[in-house]
Order: structure tokens, then C-alpha cells, then sequence
């Protein structure tokens, strides 16, 4: 999942469709490989309705076959995903193809909204050759099995051990050994090594296609989908960083100089004043929620341990079970057992979550969720765990499928998976190319939202947290686990696509993959490896959207948007009051306004759905920084006489000026 900002998901081969941030759309087939035949006479706009009509006919089969890939990762499911995917891609050219007659034709405003998004429904835009484009679909899907059922081994016959990403996360998350921590860091990495031939490959071929539709690159396609030209969505991420940097550099500061405090000043970070990848409690430094008990700033103020009270629901859960079944003491019973309670505890973790967006005037989960949802890792099989949430048939089958753990984290994402299933069902009736978000990082924004209204007291209200203190000091601590979340995300939302889009643009080339990997981490994060990694490694391929092909920007602007409707929801609620302390939880009208806003979909320019709910229509980082004032001044407080900020080179940066008052 992804920390309070929850993960993130996508999958159905993401490397399809254009699907949105943890959102797992599948890519609808054709029922056969032959292109639909084109009726004489068609004008525009019976056009669009005919491919309306015969993208959502076709959807179910894709939805299906990509989610038994992920479900069940076997040769044969990738091959049917590979081959469905294929059908898939022959189709929407086709259709891309015949949407060229009616170039500066007169058209309704919708038709030709509807034909612009019809070249931008895939994330992995197919070359015409189709000996190509099954290349294409064939290598996308063999590296999201190669990323699900990756593994990292150690030791030989009876005392081989292999760890799959859950288990290595669970070292990073809960050990403070440098070296074990290290150990599980560079052992999920090496999984991502066979894959660098296939990406450089897949590369070669997406780019071909994104030219055939006439783009330069796949980036620039990508850069395509926000209602602006790409070079303006790309200066809007600049603009929208700088507002938010200092904040994050602050926190880095902070962060490093608790870092050295408890692995020693040599361990605490590498060279450059930059943070050790493998401490950060996350594989890809993305979320430092987990390393609460290092960075809390004070101890004993308002107790935030929900990892802890979760724990406590999962052991009633297991215990609960042992009564049920006194006898059963053989290991495979007991592990039967375990599973039964993770189980029972995830479906109890999604059952409070629903209730948040139910307290809002939204509807019940269907039934048909409770009973095709993945909750848990299976036993039995290998699965993609990366959290993802799906539409299966665009008409109410909706799931989503996790390997949920009884942890802070994993509770989080079910609340922003959820977000995207309830995106879902509320634009379910707009025609099916309009069925999206208003951009992706709306998407991706919307569960966010509801994560921040997640307060210490809200916390307190469902049993995760107990009585709140009222003092500076809680305050502190509650913006610090909110901060560990949010704040930590910005820059690596942004560097993972600055990789691809120079990857895309062949600025950064296959030999240098790697080197430019953290040449961007350590320029945006201030993060670098402890060790040295080289060509022989692909540590993108590590991350779960590089292989899966998802986009990632939309997951920089989610963090921002949902600043900007956590503000427009708390004044649609009539609270007044310092915004981090609000909680619009049971609010009717504030949830009338958020589904007045999701119902649209993508059937209007982004800007004009920002204004109806927000009253402005710039993307605006204003109200990260009003949320978190109160800890950016104890930040700097805190940071007087550091030595704060980093050198990408390697180099030291000069020591901070003292900090100024309240700003």
C-alpha cells in the first residue's frame, strides 16, 4: 500500500491502458482479430457512439483476463492476458485509424472530447505491425509476472529461504540491523535485473507506436492527457514542486540527523548529506511512515500507534479462531488458521473504511465485492499483492485486490483503493469513453482525501488510537505522521517519470539506466544506495509501475489536488477552524459536493470540474503549506544550525542559516 497516501495499485496490465494510479482498468478485447467494419456514410458522432458501444461490450473479457493474470500467475494466464491485450491494442488502432476521417469535420463539442481521449486510452500506445504490437503485449505482460512473483533466495536445498516483497518489506519496516535491512533492500532488487533486455525492448516498440499515432515519444503521449500541451503539464509539475520543496527539505534535515542519532553518524547517511536507501523503512523511499519510532518527535503526546491496535484486532482474530478449532496443532492447520484470521481482520479493516465514504451519503459496496475481492496473499499461488482497484465490466463489478496486512499502511491504502472503486460506480453511468477521471491525479487524489480527514480524533472515534491530548506537542506528532506520508512522496512522485520521459525521449540511454535512476534520486529525494550500483543492475524494474507501465506524475499531482479538496470539502462542511484538525467524516453536504464532482468523470476539461468543486482552476499547493505550518516552524526550530540540504555529487552542503520566526 502506499502510506497514508496508500499505494498504489494498478495493474491490469497497467502496461495497457492508461489506467489511473493504483486503479487497475482492464483494456477491452475484440471477439475476434479482425478490425469492425466501418458503415458507410458514418458521421463523427455516430462514430463515437458505435465505439462506446463496442468498448464496453468487449470490456469484461479484458477486465477478466488481466485480473486472473494477477490473480493467478501461470504461463497460461499470461498467455490469454497476452494474447487478450493483443486483440485489445489491434482494435483501438483500428478504431484510431478510422477516427482520421473525420479530421476538421463539424462535430458536438462531446464527440470530438471523446476522439481526442479515444488516442489516449492506452498507458502503452501498440505499434501497427503486428508482429510488433504481439512483441509489445507478450513483453508487458511477462514483466508484470516477473515483477509478482518475484522472489530473492538465499541458502541451498533443505536450507534454501525465499522471500517474496511482503516478507522483505516487513524487515524494512519493523528491523532497526543495518545490515539485515540492507540484506532485504538489495535482495528485492536483484528480481528486477532479468528484466532490463525486455524493458529496453518494450521501450523501442512503445515508442513506435506513440510515433504512429503521431507523437515524438511515449512521453509526450503521456503528457498528452491533461487538457494543456505537454510542455505546460510538464512546467505546471516544476511550478508545483517549488512551492512544496522547502517543506521537504526540512523534513529530510530532520530526518537525517535522527538517522545518524540511531545508526551512528557514519551509518545515518552516505556521502553528500544524503539519506541511506535501504533506512528509510520503505523499499523505494517513497513513505517513511514506518520509521515512526525513530522520527517521533515526542514520545509520550498523543499516542498514534494504529499499527499497534491493528495488531491487537488481528491476534483477537486469531485467537477467536484457535477457539473454534482447539485441535488443530499441525503446522498446516495453523497456518490455514492464520490465514483465516488475516482474513477476517482485512475484511473488518475494508468493512471501517467503506464506512467512512458511506457516512458521506455514498452507497454500500455491492455484495459482489465482498465476495470477488482479493483480500489477503493466497497460499497456494503466486499473485501480483500490489494494491490495485478494478472495474471489471463497467456496470458494478468492482473489487480490489490486496495482500493486506494488519498495519497502518496497508489500512490507509484500502481507504484510497476505495476512492477509485467509488470513482468508479459514480461516473459508471457517463458513456464509457468519458468513464475516467477528470485527469488521473484526480484519481488517484480522491481516497487521499478521505485519508486526511483520517485525524487523531477521528482515529480515536473508530478504536485505533486512544484519548487525544490537546498540546503543541500531539499537534506535532500528528502533523509528523501525516507529514512522514505525504510530505516524503513529492519528489519521488515526480522523478519516476522524469526517468521515463527521458528514457522515452532517448536523452537517457539503456546504458545508462541506472546511473540516471539515482542520479534523479538523490538530485529530487536527496536519497542514494549505500553501496555501489551499477550497470549490472536495473533497479527501476524494482518499482512496480516501471514494469507494469503505469504512468506516475498523476501520483505528484494527487498530492497536491487532494490538499486543494480536503480545503473545499472541510468549507463545504461549514467547519471552521485550523484545516488539519478537520475531519468531515458523517458530513451529507460535503459529500454531495464530492460526488456532484465524481459523477462527471472525464466528461469535461479537468479545469471546469476543479472549479465546481474548488472555486479555482490552477493546480495550487497553497494548502499543503497551510496544512502543515505548524510543522514546518517546529521544523525549522528544530534544524537551527544543521547542516541541512544535500549534494547529488557527492559533496557537502554548507551548514543552514539559523531559522527565521514563524513562516
Amino acid at each position: 500500500m502506499k502510506p497514508l497516501r496508500a499505494l498504489l495499485a494498478l495493474s491490469i496490465t497497467a502496461a495497457v491502458i492508461g489506467v489511473v494510479g493504483c486503479k487497475k482498468e482492464p483494456s477491452p478485447p475484440t471477439t475476434g482479430t479482425a478490425p469492425t467494419t466501418v458503415p458507410q456514410g458514418e458521421t463523427a458522432d455516430q462514430f463515437i457512439a458505435r465505439v462506446n458501444a463496442e468498448y464496453k461490450a468487449m470490456y469484461p473479457e479484458m477486465s477478466s483476463a488481466q485480473w486472473l493474470s494477477n490473480t493467478y500467475i501461470n504461463d497460461d494466464s499470461a498467455m490469454i492476458a497476452a494474447k487478450s491485450n493483443e486483440r485489445w491494442l489491434t482494435q483501438l488502432n483500428s478504431w484510431i485509424e478510422q477516427s482520421k476521417r473525420f479530421e476538421g469535420q463539424p462535430m458536438s463539442p462531446d464527440t470530438a472530447r471523446s476522439i481526442q481521449l479515444l488516442k489516449l486510452l492506452t498507458a502503452m500506445p501498440a505499434p501497427k505491425d503486428p508482429a510488433k504490437l504481439a512483441e509489445l503485449t507478450r513483453i508487458a505482460t511477462k514483466m508484470d509476472g516477473m515483477y509478482g512473483s518475484g522472489k530473492y533466495c538465499t541458502g541451498e536445498g533443505d536450507a534454501k529461504n525465499c522471500r517474496q516483497l511482503g516478507d522483505l518489506e516487513d524487515v524494512l519496516r519493523s528491523s532497526r540491523d543495518y545490515d539485515a535491512q540492507l540484506d532485504a533492500w538489495q535482495g528485492w532488487h536483484t528480481i528486477a535485473q532479468p528484466m532490463r533486455k525486455d524493458y529496453t525492448r518494450f521501450v523501442e516498440l512503445v515508442n513506435e507506436g506513440a510515433r504512429d499515432m503521431g507523437y515524438a515519444d511515449t512521453g509526450e503521449m503521456w503528457r498528452s492527457g491533461y487538457d494543456m500541451s505537454p510542455a505546460e503539464i510538464a512546467a505546471e509539475t516544476d511550478r508545483l514542486w517549488g512551492q512544496v520543496k522547502p517543506l521537504y527539505e526540512q523534513l529530510h534535515c530532520y530526518t537525517r540527523t535522527k538517522l545518524e542519532a540511531t545508526y551512528g553518524a557514519d551509518k545515518g547517511h552516505v556521502a553528500g548529506n544524503m539519506l541511506p536507501a535501504h533506512l528509510m523503512g520503505n523499499m523505494w523511499q517513497q513513505d517513511w511512515g514506518n520509521l515512526w519510532d525513530v522520527l517521533a518527535p515526542y514520545k509520550n503526546a498523543g499516542s498514534l500507534d494504529v499499527n499497534g491496535a491493528l495488531a491487537a484486532q488481528y491476534q483477537q482474530q486469531f485467537d477467536a479462531q484457535m477457539a473454534k478449532n482447539p485441535d488443530s496443532r499441525e503446522p498446516e492447520q495453523q497456518a490455514q488458521l492464520e490465514v483465516d484470521a488475516q482474513l477476517a481482520t482485512a475484511r473488518q479493516m475494508t468493512e471501517r473504511a467503506q464506512d467512512f465514504y458511506v457516512s458521506l451519503g455514498m452507497p454500500k459496496l455491492p455484495e459482489t465485492y465482498w465476495s470477488k475481492t482479493q483480500f489477503v496473499k493466497p497460499r497456494d499461488r503466486d499473485v501480483v499483492c500490489h494494491a490495485s482497484a478494478w472495474d471489471m465490466n463497467m456496470a458494478g463489478d468492482v473489487r480490489t485486490k490486496m495482500c493486506i496486512k494488519p498495519n497502518e499502511e496497508d489500512f490507509t491504502t484500502i481507504y484510497h483503493e476505495l476512492g477509485h472503486v467509488y470513482y468508479y460506480m459514480a461516473y459508471n453511468k457517463q458513456p464509457p469513453l468519458f468513464q475516467g477521471g477528470a485527469h488521473d491525479g484526480f484519481h488517484e487524489a480522491i481516497g487521499d482525501t478521505i485519508v486526511l480527514a483520517m485525524t487523531p480524533k477521528y482515529l480515536q472515534s473508530i478504536g485505533l488510537v486512544g484519548d487525544q491530548q490537546q498540546s503543541n506537542e500531539a499537534l506535532i506528532n500528528a502533523q509528523m505522521r501525516m507529514a512522514l506520508a505525504k510530505v516524503s512522496f513529492l519528489p519521488f512522485g515526480l522523478m519516476i517519470d522524469r526517468w521515463r520521459w527521458g528514457v522515452f525521449d532517448g536523452s537517457i540511454k539503456p546504458g545508462d539506466y541506472n546511473k540516471a535512476w539515482w542520479d534523479l534520486k538523490a538530485k529530487y529525494q536527496g536519497v542514494a544506495p549505500a553501496t555501489a550500483r551499477g550497470e549490472e543492475f536495473f533497479d527501476a524494474g524494482a518499482k512496480y509501475h516501471v514494469p507494469g507501465n503505469t504512468p506516475y506524475t498523476r501520483y505528484f499531482l494527487s498530492h497536491v489536488l487532494q490538499f486543494q479538496f480536503y480545503k473545499a470539502l472541510c468549507d463545504a462542511s461549514g467547519y471552521k477552524g485550523p484545516l488539519y484538525e478537520c475531519s468531515f467524516y458523517g458530513n451529507k453536504e460535503a459529500g454531495a459536493k464530492f460526488q456532484a464532482m465524481l459523477s462527471k468523470g472525464q466528461s469535461q476539461p479537468w479545469q471546469k470540474t476543479l472549479k465546481e468543486l474548488t472555486g479555482g482552476e490552477k493546480m495550487d499547493a497553497s494548502a499543503v503549506l497551510e496544512y502543515f505550518a505548524p510543522l514546518q516552524t517546529w521544523l525549522k526550530q528544530q534544524n537551527e544550525g544543521k547542516t541541512c540540504g544535500w549534494q547529488p555529487d557527492g559533496k557537502i552542503a554548507a551548514a543552514a542559516k539559523p531559522a527565521a520566526g514563524k513562516g
